[in-house]
């Protein structure tokens, strides 16, 4: 990935996106020497596809697809280290992020079908060292990332820890059980959240008596024959056939590493073919049930009632009138998809070592070469008539999408133009529905403004990938940003909650926030007393003042972190 991106696409690149087997029916496996099965000349439209999107001499891709139970088809093209010329096969070992999280919700409800927890239960019950919020959070929070508790990659972001840094299952559990305040009261919201999953693995380490890699090795991979799978609890530790992850910076590639060991939220190491046996097992039911798999696919609810689309460690969507079950995941130069459709026993597995490739690329032409005679609805076709020009003076204004990222957007000429508050480059946005319009930076990316009813927009709806990320009218004071005293702000700042200090100080007549691991992050006024920066996890900085006018601290939110208080050292 290129290292000089803007910085709207910084934002979403911190935010921001798949024994037992039978005899195939047919099967095509083709590695970097493109070995084929040319007696299924229809497959190779697939292998077309997927080529678009690798070649040979780079890091690549292995897909694998399942129907009514057997192989129909598996592709690999690339190489799993570009060091040894070591091409991808079906047997490559990929590091697969947050496909990871269905393992573990599945590892919580083997539980409680023994009875020894609820998915209704108060996480206290098993972390009594957390805060008492003032609300209760359930393991059911959790799993649907509706608790408010703040993310993992928030936290270690700030205290300066990065992928390719050490960090042990202990310490993300400590420093996320060190926080005295949530982003939303639990229930209130769906904020996708690494921290309950890391929370939910170490509620099965501390119930069952196992590391979370013992129970699920001897509960999921060995009864399932996954023979290439497990949890990586310890980075040191050799996995065989691994393929390692990379990034593209202009023309050559360089390694993505990745160190960190939490698991739950992450850090499952398998194969298309092991997970073809997982997949596999939602239809054969060699472990688990129908009350635990019913549970993974019911959507969570909202205290105010509404359903969201994320069920247990797994989402859900329709996609051309198919009821579509899928995760994806991506960490360091890691990419993976996981999608199932379980009114036609179909399965599609992709994994990928380049951070370059979007599984979406390929993923749902696939379902549509095997499914497309299936679709019980028709495609929305966007028409010239549905495209209104005059409309976009209701989605004229502000918006703040995450914190710190507000979108400006504007018109002229009958094309609606967006800018990032701090980011110099104004991009055009082609209009594909009356409140529709393609974020062009990104691919699978596009805005969406909320219903209209001759009155301004208030709402909109980024979505990139598989992500919605929501945004709120806001409106900005003008105000002489020259005149913005930046000496009154000056000092040391300390959180004990993160146990870190930034100092803020004045470089090059700008504020910037300095710490002893994290590159300096220069801080831009966006309003009397409150900061944005670039970085997601230091999006906005909202300074406190005293009843003497004095600046006594500030509270940082990011992207998933809210309101993490930081107090001034020596205040005068």
């Amino acid at each position: 990935m290129s290292l000089s991106k803007s910085k709207s696409a910084k934002f979403i690149i911190l935010i921001v996106l798949i024994g037992l087997l039978l005899h195939t029916s047919f099967v095509i496996d083709s590695n970097a020497q493109k070995q084929s099965n040319s007696s299924n000349k229809s497959a190779l439209k697939l292998d077309q596809l997927i080529s678009k999107f690798c070649k040979s001499n780079e890091p690549g891709v292995s897909v694998a697809v399942i129907k009514d139970g057997d192989f129909v088809y598996k592709y690999s093209m690339g190489m799993a280290n570009l060091e040894y010329d070591i091409p991808i096969t079906s047997s490559t070992v990929f590091h697969v992020a947050s496909v990871s999280k269905q393992f573990t919700v599945f590892s919580i409800l083997l539980l409680e079908q023994e009875g020894k927890l609820s998915i209704d239960d108060d996480i206290r019950k098993y972390f009594p060292e957390m805060a008492d919020y003032g609300d209760t959070i359930r393991l059911r929070h959790l799993a649907n990332h509706t608790s408010g508790i703040r993310d993992i990659f928030d936290l270690t972001n700030l205290v300066g820890i990065r992928n390719e840094d050490m960090i042990s299952n202990d310490q993300t559990i400590k420093l996320i059980t060190s926080q005295k305040g949530l982003n939303f009261k639990p229930g209130d919201k769906y904020e996708y959240c690494n921290s309950g999953y890391i929370l939910l693995a170490e509620i099965v380490k501390r119930v069952s008596g196992l590391t979370f890699s013992e129970f699920t090795s001897s509960r999921i991979f060995k009864p399932l024959k996954m023979t290439n799978s497990q949890f990586l609890d310890f980075p040191e530790l050799i996995i065989k056939n691994k393929a390692y992850s990379y990034f593209k910076q202009d023309t050559t590639y360089y390694k993505s590493l990745l160190n960190f060991s939490f698991v739950g939220s992450t850090g499952l190491n398998t194969t298309t073919d092991d997970l073809a046996l997982w997949a596999l097992n939602f239809e054969r039911k060699v472990i688990g049930n129908d009350i635990i798999f019913n549970k993974m696919q019911e959507r969570g609810r909202l205290n105010n009632g509404n359903l969201i689309p994320y069920a247990l460690g797994q989402e859900l969507k329709n996609y051309k009138g198919l009821e579509v079950v899928f995760h994806g995941g991506g960490d360091a130069g890691y990419r993976s998809y996981l999608l199932r459709i379980p009114k036609h026993k179909f399965s599609l597995m992709i994994l990928s070592n380049s951070q370059e490739f979007n599984p979406l690329d390929i993923a749902y032409e696939i379902v549509d070469f095997y499914l497309g005679s299936k679709e019980v609805e028709e495609v929305e076709h966007k028409s010239d008539s549905q495209i209104e020009p005059s409309l976009m003076n209701y989605f004229v204004g502000n918006y703040e999408i995450l914190s710190g990222l507000i979108a400006t957007f504007t018109k002229s000429d009958n094309s609606l133009f967006l800018q990032f508050v701090g980011d110099t480059q104004k991009l055009e946005l082609p209009q594909i529905n009356r409140n529709e319009f393609i974020y062009p930076n990104l691919p699978h990316s596009k805005f969406v403004f909320n219903t209209l009813d001759g009155k301004k927009s208030n709402e909109l709806k980024w979505h990139v990938s598989d992500f919605v990320y929501e945004g709120n009218r806001i409106e900005l004071t003008e105000f002489d940003k020259t005149k913005v005293n930046l000496k009154d702000f000056v000092g040391q700042y300390y959180n004990p909650e993160v146990n870190t200090m930034y100092q803020f100080l004045i470089k090059e007549n700008q504020l910037v926030a300095r710490h002893n691991k994290n590159d300096d992050i220069n801080l831009l006024p966006l309003q009397p007393d409150i900061f944005i920066s670039n970085m997601s996890f230091f999006g906005e900085v909202k300074m406190i003042r005293n009843e003497r006018n004095k600046v006594i601290g500030f509270y940082l939110s990011g992207q998933k972190s809210k309101k993490i208080k930081f107090e001034k050292l020596n205040i005068n």
